[in-house]
């Protein structure tokens, strides 16, 4: 490296460490400071003045917040006072305003570039080790969250037209795309949870851009649809997705290259979608060429069309890693607590949301760096066990290089079970508690408990 380019990057090293706070809330600020990506977080800083929560310091404190089993702003400004009190700083009011207007300052366009950001360098520093065939695999699903029912959140997803109005609660949809080889978040949209343009479908268009030539797609069935297939197709994108159920698989059709394997030729839909132009659909191919496989008792979808290269085995063992995906939803909505969002506005738990996004992709890095440090493939790394050791080490305050490396050792040591084909049952073992479910407005039920008494509960 050039000598003023390196003295150039350590002025914005020390300007950013300057900005930054000593104390315990800017530990997740730090590891968004590395050299890939500095010029980027400088980038996405706005001005602002010296405050008590300056943006480091907030967007840090949000993220701890985000990952702690107590997500509430209280605990959140106790930990930065306790804090301060212990590094011998001034002594500052527990009261949660002055974080709370921090929070809603923060711009969500930098929230979400260093997200993307984060998740776009960590899936290209992947080691070729870990991706499947020198390639990179992208995986896309969708999910629902839930946020507390306030006028303004119902205004901008509005709860099941199931639930009876004042019982329900507002309800999101979102649609993340996640690098297989790593599991950092790549992009993400989100939107109501129904209604008009509100289905994976047309929030995964939104998300095109994440997808370069080359790159592989791994999808459900849902996303085995000939406008997305044959977009991507066109992009230099391959795809691999379960076969849609209202679409007839007849292997006695087109040009067979094995049992249960053959290439065959989808003709485009005669009905052009509302959503797309009109010149958008005269550019689409009139046919497309795909391969169809069945696999254990599944039939998968591709556009790697040459069986001597890929295998049907090589297409199953490569679908079964969709799973990951759900996994890693699983780790941010349960784990990082993203099922139901806090916030009493819209526009805040957009912010929160990408914030969760922005946390998981700092403990990813986190696991990458570990598995780099002992030669093992980060997916066989437990989350959860990183976001508890991550929480305590910080705790501490260890930050020396030696307590570093410390920290990815132990970080490697706990690795998940490796159980291909795991099945176990969508059940509840433990009953819950015997009290009814709450089917009127809740200042309704008041009023009935202050005339009636509490219900009975039931046997």
């Amino acid at each position: 490296m050039d000598r003023s380019v390196r003295d150039a990057l350590n002025q914005r090293r020390r300007r950013i460490g300057r900005r930054a706070s000593k104390s315990q809330a800017s530990e997740f600020f730090n590891l968004l400071s590395g050299t890939e990506l500095l010029e980027a977080t400088d980038a996405q800083l706005p001005e602002h003045r010296e405050r008590l929560y300056p943006p480091t310091v907030a967007l840090s404190m949000f993220m701890r917040q985000v990952l702690d089993a107590d997500g509430s702003c209280q605990k959140a400004v106790n930990g930065w006072v306790a804090q301060r009190a212990a590094d011998g700083l001034s002594r500052c009011s527990v009261r949660t305003g002055a974080y709370c207007k921090a929070r809603q300052r923060l711009p969500i366009e930098m929230v979400t570039a260093l997200t993307r950001r984060t998740g776009q360098e960590l899936a290209k520093q992947a080691l070729a080790a870990w991706r499947w065939r020198g390639r990179a695999v992208k995986l896309v699903d969708g999910t629902g969250i839930s946020m507390p029912d306030t006028p303004d959140n119902q205004a901008r997803y509005p709860q099941p037209g199931t639930q009876t109005s004042g019982v329900g609660f507002p309800l999101a949809r979102l649609v993340v795309v996640v690098c297989l080889a790593t599991g950092a978040a790549l992009d993400a949209a989100i939107g109501p949870h129904q209604g008009k343009g509100s289905g994976e479908l047309s929030l995964v268009r939104q998300l095109l851009d994440s997808f370069q030539r080359g790159d592989v797609m791994l999808g459900d069935a849902l996303y085995c649809n000939y406008f997305l297939v044959a977009t991507l197709m066109a992009a230099g994108v391959d795809v691999l997705m379960a076969q849609n159920g209202s679409r007839i698989t007849d292997f006695r059709r087109g040009r067979l290259l094995g049992t249960r394997d053959h290439i065959v030729r989808w003709p485009k839909p005669a009905t052009r979608p509302q959503w797309m132009t009109a010149q958008q659909y005269a550019h689409l191919p009139e046919e497309i060429e795909l391969r169809e496989v069945k696999v254990a008792h599944r039939v998968l979808v591709t556009t790697l069309v040459d069986h001597r290269r890929v295998s049907k085995d090589d297409l199953s063992a490569l679908f079964a890693r969709r799973w990951h995906v759900e996994l890693d939803l699983r780790n941010l909505k349960t784990t990082c607590g993203m099922d139901v969002l806090r916030c009493q506005t819209p526009q805040m738990n957009d912010k929160q949301l990408w914030v969760h996004l922005l946390a998981y992709n700092a403990i990813r890095l986190l696991m990458a760096q570990a598995a780099s440090h002992v030669g093992v493939d980060p997916r066989g790394l437990s989350f959860k066990h990183t976001v508890q050791l991550w929480t305590q080490w910080t705790a501490h305050a260890m930050s020396s290089t030696r307590h570093w490396q410390t920290l990815l050792s132990l970080i490697a040591q706990c690795k998940v079970g490796h159980r291909p084909g795991r099945i176990e049952p969508r059940m509840r073992k433990r009953r819950p508690k015997p009290y009814p479910w709450l089917k009127v407005p809740r200042t309704e039920a008041r009023r009935h408990v202050e005339r009636y008494g509490h219900a009975r509960r039931a046997k």
